[in-house]
């Protein structure tokens, strides 16, 4: 009987594939298939869409590669015809200054040496600050499909990238530490994609709300007490364009004025798929609500109106410019940076 009872507690070693476990007295009991947490998390409905509306806004204008198109091909030939009539020029200004007295032509020759080295420079700068963009949108693609995939050497390599980039601005030092060494220590890529996250970008991304509170607010103020129409459209458009390059300055981006041109083109991209520039039902809802559209002039509505469309540019450049993928948190709406924008400042 002993013998008996030591068999059947004796260790066995089941297959799980088929979801059976035979037990001791040859009943079979059948185990169901539990989905992965993780995997529902990664594939949640609101995700996806606003992660495609962010890589498709980022391939237009970051990363896309514009030479091989007619636009490209336009600008190319007309800034080459402009060198070649400024090459033209220039030749003939030597050449009249040497004519006048050879000290005189040495010395336009000296300034002109000294120009196309500053052009040389700036041309350099304007290609490694694309370069930087391109770098920082091919990082949000790559840590949002490792998230995706769970994948842990991908989410090491990736987060090392990200520390990288941001290796020269101080007060990110303790985060990166803290990342670098947490990259030793979790095994799950998705958990350390997301603890990143919250050290790394969630200090930034107070920075950014700040910088888009503020836009608001200067724009909303200056549109209802200006007098001029044309004066709001430039103040609104100046503001949206520092927005954005502050933004982009606070994610690591530095964009020179063609790397600026390519991050206009995403942002707007983003605000055409998303539909950014219409005021939404919701938000109309909370301005009626609060009693705006009834109670206050018309110069006032239009300080609103103006101050939510320049919170939605910021909001679509924090989407484009941001190295990670919104994760641990929902990305921010208009109401979270710029509440001021809803209230009236009565209270019932």
């Amino acid at each position: 009987m002993s013998d008996q009872n030591t068999a059947a507690r004796r260790p066995r070693a089941f297959r799980l594939d088929d979801g059976k476990i035979a037990l001791a007295d040859k009943a079979e009991v059948e185990i169901e298939a539990q989905p992965d947490p993780y995997e529902r998390e990664a594939l949640a409905p609101d995700q996806p869409e606003q992660e495609i509306a962010v890589e498709i806004a980022q391939q237009r204008g970051m990363v896309a590669r514009t030479f091989f198109t007619w636009g490209g091909i336009f600008w190319s030939a007309l800034g080459g015809l402009a060198t070649l009539a400024l090459s033209m020029w220039f030749d003939q200004l030597i050449t009249d200054l040497f004519a006048r007295t050879p000290a005189l032509g040495w010395f336009g020759v000296a300034l002109l040496a000294l120009a196309a080295l500053a052009l040389l420079v700036l041309g350099a700068r304007e290609a490694l600050a694309v370069k930087r963009q391109r770098r920082i949108a091919t990082l949000h693609s790559a840590l949002a499909g490792a998230r995706a995939k769970d994948d842990r050497d991908a989410a090491r390599r990736l987060l090392r990238e990200l520390s990288g980039l941001y290796e020269a601005r101080p007060e990110t030092a303790r985060a990166r530490a803290n990342v670098d060494e947490l990259t030793r220590e979790i095994v799950d890529g998705r958990d350390l994609i997301d603890i990143a996250e919250r050290g790394l970008m969630h200090p930034l991304d107070e920075a950014v709300r700040r910088e888009i509170a503020g836009a608001a607010k200067r724009v909303s103020v200056v549109t209802a007490i200006s007098p001029r129409a044309v004066l709001d459209v430039l103040f609104v458009l100046a503001q949206s364009a520092r927005l954005v390059r502050r933004i982009s300055e606070i994610y690591g981006g530095r964009p020179g004025f063609l790397g600026f041109l390519r991050l206009v083109k995403s942002v707007g991209a983003h605000l055409a798929i998303t539909g950014g520039m219409a005021v939404g039902d919701s938000i109309v809802q909370q301005i009626l609500g609060h009693g705006i559209a009834a109670r206050l002039s018309a110069r006032l509505g239009e300080g609103v109106l103006n101050g939510l469309l320049t919170a939605r540019v910021g909001l679509s450049a924090m989407a484009v410019c941001r190295p990670m993928p919104f994760a641990v948190e929902p990305a921010p709406g208009i109401g979270d940076v710029a509440p001021f924008l809803f209230s009236t400042g009565k209270k019932d």
